[in-house]
């Protein structure tokens, strides 16, 4: 059977090229100082993104709804999603322009969560029980994207005076709270996993 058979499965695979095109252009053009950032760059990245992490709802909900959920959709769709956000974050880390708003410390630590998680889902499905992802998973997602779409959005748009440092402080205050949403729902897997294990409802 045709894997690429499906939408869902297409779409999926098109946001991975997707994310692939947004590193390219950051290798290409993203390591320069705040003084030379350019709309034409910020914006293309903000709406390259924008796009690669929406579609991650369209591909989940047409598989449901046509009942073709699948087993490449169920691993490539959360490794999609990790490769778009992790990647983008680690480069925002690494450029002169936006390591101010995504320093090193911040992308470890979500890194972190994400080995400890993966690992733990892994022992658990290997022991005949499954962890879906729950709503903290998918909110800590969610504000994981508002906070690298935001760094992308301060330089994007040609802002008048004043709200560029509005939309800094906004940032900053993006990042902190993927800090908490990404340590929080990393903490209820640990504490969910006895229960699973034992049978109880995750």
């Amino acid at each position: 059977m045709n894997i690429f058979e499906h939408w869902p499965n297409r779409i999926t695979a098109s946001r991975f090229l997707g994310a692939l095109v947004l590193f390219v252009v950051f290798a290409l053009w993203g390591d320069r100082p705040a003084e030379e950032m350019t709309t034409v760059f910020a914006s293309t990245c903000f709406w390259l993104f924008v796009v690669v992490a929406a579609t991650d709802f369209l591909d989940g909900w047409l598989a449901r709804r046509d009942g073709h959920v699948s087993a490449f959709g169920r691993i490539a769709d959360p490794f999609v999603d990790k490769v778009l956000v992790l990647g983008t974050m680690i480069f925002l880390a690494t450029m002169p322009w936006s390591r101010g708003w995504m320093p090193a410390w911040v992308v470890v630590a979500i890194l972190a969560r994400e080995f400890l998680v993966t690992g733990i889902r892994g022992y658990v499905e290997a022991a005949g029980k499954q962890f879906p992802a729950d709503a903290f998973g998918k909110l800590k997602m969610v504000v994981q994207c508002m906070a690298v779409g935001n760094i992308f959005w301060i330089y994007a748009f040609d802002w008048p005076e004043g709200w560029r440092d509005a939309w800094s402080i906004l940032a900053h205050v993006l990042v902190g709270l993927t800090v908490l949403a990404t340590i929080g729902s990393g903490v209820t897997y640990v504490l969910k996993t006895p229960k699973v294990l034992s049978g109880e409802q995750a």
